[in-house]
């Protein structure tokens, strides 16, 4: 079992940069890959990015130029590093993951992290 835990939300005007973070509780060094998700308020969850093993990146194309998905597997943290910053970003931000292991892929999810943007 792996646990997920974002941090790194808040309130920040239009314009502005918030670096989110996923910290795992176990390796993510099997990771198959990393994903960031966002839900508006009334909206369905969005992909928002993604990192897989290769550290090949991609990303939703509303975010794709502002946003940038990396992975630190020493510290088993995935990142998302979000800039200019528009209220159309207002979200929770979830990270999830697709571990490899010995019963075959599994998949997890964090409980997210508040992100407004907001003057």
């Amino acid at each position: 079992q792996v646990k997920l835990v974002e941090s790194g939300g808040g309130l920040v005007q239009p314009g502005g940069s918030l670096r989110l973070s996923c910290a795992a509780s176990g390796s993510i060094a099997s990771a198959i890959f990393m994903d960031w998700y966002r839900q508006a308020p009334g909206n369905s969850r969005e992909f928002v990015a993604r990192i897989n093993s290769a550290g090949t990146t991609n990303y939703e194309a509303s975010v794709k130029d502002r946003f940038t998905v990396s992975r630190d597997n020493a510290q088993n943290t995935v990142y998302l590093q979000m800039d200019s910053l528009t209220p159309d970003d207002t979200a929770v931000y979830s990270c999830h993951i697709l571990l490899q292991t010995q019963l075959g892929p599994r998949a997890y999810w964090g409980q997210g992290t508040e992100v407004t943007v907001s003057s």
